[in-house]
């Protein structure tokens, strides 16, 4: 009975470890083989350096920009896009009629095209745009774009204004989750209005609190389109990304195995900092007691 039971295990998990044999463990096997080649994208052959992008890649300016800069719109990013989305689902949590109506309108911007909301915003951040015309009216002209800290801020705000009705989503579910009778008990312990929040919701929220974070860090690891439509990394490297950086290195100055090196490394990057970041939250919550 056990090894039937195991064969139909392994049958119905079988499509899963099928797809990610040929959608992770062949483009990952395919990948390290360019980064220890020097391949252009249109050679015919390839020429082994052996671990020579790598080292070289270890050296690079901009791949360290890369780094660093996906920390700095991770504390630009993940606090603003927290912030909103608990606001937006305690408020939305808050409403006797047309809860579904105001959530399906926030959650809206995470359908939107990236590309779409990048260019409208450039748009309305350019030199001759209303928004600056009417700032400069008043004496403050900001090159929104030109600055490396305002850059970082005008991208962090878009991805926080895409992923806000998302996130506020999952966390508007964890509010519908708490039962009534933990407030009123509360209540009758001496808990006031002012104190209910964060003695009763934000601990029977860690669950979803922790969701939510997990999946705003792990954003931060993969921002393309707005930096590509908006800065294209700079100014300088100013907002260069992980994924900046590989499509050019891979697109623009054609060395795919230098691109694929950087993706490696990339990965690595992201694995240990969300294994870190998910350890951290975890020692909050047992802190806390909330676990």
């Amino acid at each position: 009975m056990d090894q039937r039971n195991n064969k139909l295990g392994w049958l119905f998990t079988s499509p899963y470890l099928i797809y990610s044999l040929i959608f992770f463990f062949g483009p990952l096997i395919w990948s390290f083989f360019l980064s220890i080649t020097d391949w252009d994208l249109i050679a015919p052959t390839f020429n082994f350096v052996g671990f020579a992008n790598f080292m070289d890649a270890l050296q690079d300016s901009s791949v360290h920009a890369a780094f660093w800069n996906t920390y700095k719109f991770m504390m630009i990013f993940v606090p603003l896009v927290t912030v909103l989305a608990v606001g937006v689902a305690v408020l939305v949590h808050g409403l006797n009629r047309f809860k579904s109506l105001f959530l399906i309108g926030f959650f809206l911007p995470y359908l939107s095209s990236g590309v779409v909301s990048a260019l409208i915003v450039k748009g309305l951040l350019s030199y001759t745009s209303p928004v600056n015309v009417s700032l400069r009216s008043i004496g403050l002209d900001i090159n929104w774009l030109g600055s490396p800290f305002s850059a970082l801020c005008v991208v962090g705000a878009i991805l926080a204004w895409k992923f806000t009705g998302y996130y506020a989503l999952i966390i508007t579910s964890g509010l519908e989750s708490i039962d009534k009778e933990v407030y009123e008990a509360a209540a009758i312990d001496g808990v006031k209005d002012s104190q209910r929040f964060w003695r009763i919701t934000l601990p029977l929220l860690y669950p979803s609190l922790y969701t939510t974070l997990i999946l705003a860090f792990g954003v931060t690891f993969g921002i393309f389109t707005e930096v590509y439509q908006l800065t294209g990394g700079g100014p300088g490297h100013a907002t260069n990304t992980w994924q900046m950086e590989i499509f050019k290195q891979a697109f623009q100055n054609m060395q795919v195995g230098y691109a694929s090196a950087v993706a490696l490394l990339a990965s690595v990057a992201t694995f240990i900092s969300i294994f870190v970041i998910r350890k951290i939250l975890e020692m909050w919550g047992k802190r806390n007691g909330w676990v």
